[in-house]
């Protein structure tokens, strides 16, 4: 248990018996009334984020995450296949967990997995990696770095758009939050 007086970004509550994410707080005293702590919290399985008000002092319960740095070693049917770097132990996480982290999953990359009481949360990518284009159509006569994008597939099968110039067996650098196209490597 935590007061409102001891939060902090990336606190994870126990709220309901669901795990909530602090993302923002704030500590509010108006002229009039007693004080409150105004709090933006994301639910850390699905991602929804909701503004909760708490009064100032209130006791919390707070969840230990423990954040573990893990090597993808392999797929296991819908499974995905992670090896503690400190203990070796290997733990499988949900496909459903990875989310779309796994269109840029390689294997032997390093990834944080979060772990509630021994069950996987969510992981985290580095936030861009360098990949291989295995395809793309060729660009054309005149093609500049300032024109348009075209479809590439990349190593990890994912799809991202690159500009016209760049060519199958090309590394380019990719952001892993949303897919974007950062340069060549």
């Amino acid at each position: 248990m935590a007061s409102t007086n001891d939060l902090k970004n990336g606190l994870v509550l126990n709220l309901d018996k669901e795990l909530w994410s602090v993302v923002e707080f704030q500590h509010v005293k108006p002229g009039k009334g007693p004080a409150f702590v105004r709090t933006t919290l994301k639910h850390v399985l699905s991602g929804k984020v909701v503004d909760k008000t708490f009064n100032a002092g209130t006791k919390v319960e707070t969840a230990t995450v423990d954040k573990r740095t893990m090597q993808y070693l392999y797929q296991d049917g819908d499974d995905y296949v992670f090896m503690d770097l400190d203990t070796y132990d290997q733990i499988h996480v949900s496909g459903a967990t990875v989310g779309d982290n796994a269109n840029y999953l390689l294997p032997e990359a390093e990834a944080t997995v979060a772990l509630h009481e021994g069950v996987p949360l969510y992981i985290e990518l580095p936030t861009s990696i360098f990949v291989e284009v295995t395809y793309t159509e060729p660009g054309l006569q005149g093609d500049r770095s300032t024109g348009g994008t075209k479809p590439a597939t990349i190593e990890t099968g994912a799809t991202v758009q690159v500009p016209l110039f760049i060519t199958t067996g090309e590394k380019i650098k990719v952001d892993t939050r949303d897919g974007r196209y950062l340069g060549r490597s």
